[in-house]
């Protein structure tokens, strides 16, 4: 065995589930670029807060303005672009063995996903724009699923498993 030949499944297992939020994300910028209107009109709702229970002291936190609302959800689709093309890269380096490199990119899309999904759909929509509140436009069930699988699939990148022999941690690892 050569100081580059990874040891057991582990390596493949990262490559697989780093590809696996790759493509999740690369459709779901896809499908928001292609069919803008759908979801488009999901972030006006959520945003507008128009389908909350219109608390007074809520409210004010409401956007209504379009042109802020279409920034926004252009904002989260260049997100997921990214996010995307980061665990993309992160999965090329898994499949040459870069596991160094890999692990860096994996973790960087993966915190993405975890911020757009964590940060911003849980906490700023479900939270300060009351998206909980809405029958119609909550979209926090999807959100949690997606902040889980992303978290789980960084647990997986960072177990001791995923390194080659021979390979020393790094203090940024």
């Amino acid at each position: 065995m050569t100081s580059t030949t990874p040891r057991g499944a582990l390596p493949l297992a990262a490559t697989l589930l780093t590809a696996s939020v790759a493509l999740y994300m690369a459709l779901v910028a896809l499908g928001n670029i292609t069919d803008f209107g759908t979801n488009q009109e999901f972030v006006r709702h959520v945003l507008a807060m128009d389908t909350t229970f219109k608390d007074d002291d809520l409210m004010w936190r409401a956007v209504t303005n379009e042109g802020v609302q279409d920034a926004a959800y252009v904002l989260i689709i260049v997100w997921e672009t990214a996010a995307a093309l980061v665990l993309a890269y992160g999965t090329w380096l898994w499949a040459r063995h870069d596991h160094p490199g890999a692990r860096r990119f994996s973790t960087y899309g993966l915190l993405m996903v975890m911020l757009l999904f964590g940060a911003g759909f849980m906490a700023i929509g479900g939270e300060w724009f009351a998206m909980w509140q809405s029958q119609d436009w909550n979209g926090l069930d999807a959100a949690l699923r997606v902040f889980v699988l992303s978290g789980v699939v960084l647990l997986v990148v960072h177990l001791p498993g995923t390194r080659t022999v021979g390979e020393v941690p790094q203090p940024s690892d």
